[in-house]
């Protein structure tokens, strides 16, 4: 394999760990540092937050990290605080940074990886090309839309989801499969709703496309027992506008339980927005973000987690998360939450945005313990194959697939 016994791979990642923004950098590192533990050696290209021409290298737990500053009018992790108007900019300077393509070219003909992983490109655009032009085996994983929408999320400033973008988008998303139609072997994506998206939108009709659910560590074969004595209600994730929170505190509100508590763990821009419609109500509990130690206490007491997304949500992390500590999820029935919370299994779905659906299917847990109990049960058998020890032996053997295909041709 390129001179090397073991099988090498490059994963390409916007952020990689102490640098999060969302779930798919900690997959990535989770991802990185199991296929090491299982014998591959794995190398990761992402960004940095430090302004450098060069590369910077580290090493942590087995995986060697290439830290680049992609140059632009300003860094990647600052473009939440960035002006509208400026943004444009940035995003056409990345389409064609020659400087980003050629240090991960410069790397990759050091480093010569028998294949190419990239999962978020946003500072890299070009690095479809860079592993186009060495003839790299090359497997594409989309986490969100952002090959086809700026924003990643297909959600505009209105707070609705976009079903018809502006032209200025619908000329990125032109631009966006020109530049990379045909470069991967392989696109993977943690649902099939992504997948079908992509493909109604245009993008790789001729290639092998596959969802891959991402993988999580499990908690151990023991399930925790909950107690129902009070029913607590859990929320993880951004306090933006498009997770729903505030529909999942609206319809909190309109419950008459007594012994009920909502406990709202993570941070955003629309914190102080979601604390003004929870009022005085002392059952609603805000933490901000919290260690993950304190997270997992969380789950494991939580008697339901709920996520009442508005967007189209890609995969769900925090559901695969609930699960494992036995805690059934109720999901907005939309995106790709409807592949993992199967109604009356694991959890229920209700319709996106409707806050009196939402409170009917509360309502209706918070009276039937028992039937909180049953699907407690049935998530943590179901999250079993959700492990990271199942994704990593299908990450492998789509590997091999993919090296031996191209060595064939």
């Amino acid at each position: 394999m390129g001179g090397h016994e073991k099988m090498k791979v490059c994963y390409i990642s916007s952020f990689y760990p102490p640098l999060i923004f969302g779930g798919a950098e900690i997959y990535v590192r989770r991802a990185a540092e199991k296929l090491v533990q299982q014998g591959l050696e794995v190398i990761v290209i992402t960004t940095n937050s430090k302004i450098s021409i060069k590369p910077s290298i580290e090493e942590k737990n087995g995986v060697k990290i290439y830290r680049i500053h992609p140059l632009n009018i300003y860094a990647i992790y600052n473009t939440l605080s960035k002006p509208a108007l400026i943004k444009p900019i940035w995003y056409g300077i990345d389409l064609l940074n020659l400087h980003s393509y050629k240090v991960i070219k410069d790397i990759l003909i050091r480093e010569k990886p028998d294949i190419v992983h990239i999962h978020n490109f946003k500072g890299f655009s070009l690095a479809f090309n860079a592993v186009e032009s060495l003839n790299v085996p090359l497997i594409f994983t989309a986490h969100d839309y952002f090959i086809g929408c700026p924003r990643e999320n297909l959600f505009r400033s209105s707070c609705e989801v976009c079903h018809a973008p502006p032209i200025i988008c619908r000329l990125y998303a032109k631009i966006q499969r020109y530049m990379k139609d045909n470069k991967p072997d392989v696109v993977t994506a943690p649902s099939q709703f992504v997948i079908d998206k992509l493909k109604k939108d245009g993008f790789f009709e001729q290639v092998r496309t596959m969802k891959l659910p991402l993988g999580i560590e499990l908690a151990g074969n023991e399930k925790i027992e909950k107690d129902y004595e009070t029913i607590d209600i859990l929320y993880v994730g951004r306090v933006n506008r498009y997770k729903g929170l505030h529909i999942l505190i609206n319809a909190f509100k309109e419950l008459e339980h007594k012994n009920i508590h909502l406990h709202v763990v993570g941070e955003g821009e629309d914190m102080e927005e979601s604390k003004k419609i929870a009022g005085f109500n002392s059952n609603i509990i805000f933490y901000g973000f919290m260690p993950d130690r304190e997270l997992v206490e969380l789950y494991k007491k939580a008697n339901v987690a709920v996520v009442p997304s508005i967007w189209c949500e890609v995969f769900g992390v925090v559901i695969i998360e609930s699960f494992k500590y036995g805690t059934p999820v109720i999901g907005s029935n939309i995106g790709g939450i409807p592949e993992l919370v199967e109604n009356g299994y694991n959890g229920y779905l209700f319709e996106a945005g409707n806050v009196v659906q939402l409170k009917k299917v509360l309502e209706n847990l918070i009276e039937n313990p028992k039937e909180l109990k049953r699907l407690s049960d049935n998530a943590f058998e179901f999250v079993k194959k959700y492990s990271m020890e199942e994704h990593t032996k299908r990450l492998k053997k789509l590997y091999e697939e993919v090296l031996g295909y191209k060595r064939a041709r």
